[in-house]
């Protein structure tokens, strides 16, 4: 019996502490929650390039790659065609530097920048995997429309007729 009561008083300080973690995670501001994330392990998650899409989400930093197209530049030009804040484009500039899209070398007082090629290439690697899949696509549904074309005479015979003519007024 008292065996018993030890593990029922054990089980209730248990559920106490438990309950306590439970509210007091409940309390937590939302940027203290992301080290818990859940994967499913069955996903392959490829960091570098959900880091290069994001990178490209905006279009600030599209401009600013297009822009590095040309060759490299320094941040005072790539700030030049906005019109927002100096810290607000090295903001942008270090988003597509920790995407690897772009690098960024200081000389003195001017920071240059330079468009990078790997995580471009795997993104576009990515994306022609379903080009091919959507292309395959659209060729089936095109064969498909070509031999269900009402204009052609050999499916008008498979089309019903009516049953009786239609009556002009």
């Amino acid at each position: 019996m008292n065996h018993n009561l030890q593990n029922t008083k054990r089980s209730q300080a248990n559920a106490q502490r438990n309950h306590h973690k439970i509210t007091k995670f409940r309390h937590r501001p939302l940027d203290m929650r992301l080290h818990l994330r859940i994967h499913n392990l069955m996903v392959k998650y490829s960091t570098s390039l959900d880091a290069t899409f994001a990178a490209l989400s905006d279009s600030t930093r599209r401009t600013i790659l297009i822009t590095l197209q040309r060759g490299a530049a320094s941040v005072t030009e790539l700030a030049r065609p906005h019109s927002i804040s100096l810290p607000a484009i090295l903001k942008h500039l270090n988003v597509l530097e920790q995407a690897g899209l772009i690098e960024q070398k200081k000389t003195g007082r001017v920071r240059m920048c330079r468009l990078t090629v790997a995580p471009m290439q795997q993104a576009a690697d990515w994306l022609s995997l379903y080009r091919v899949f959507w292309e395959n696509q659209l060729d089936n549904l095109g064969k498909f429309l070509q031999q269900t074309d009402p204009k052609k005479e050999e499916n008008k015979a498979c089309r019903k007729q009516p049953s009786h003519p239609r009556r002009r007024s």
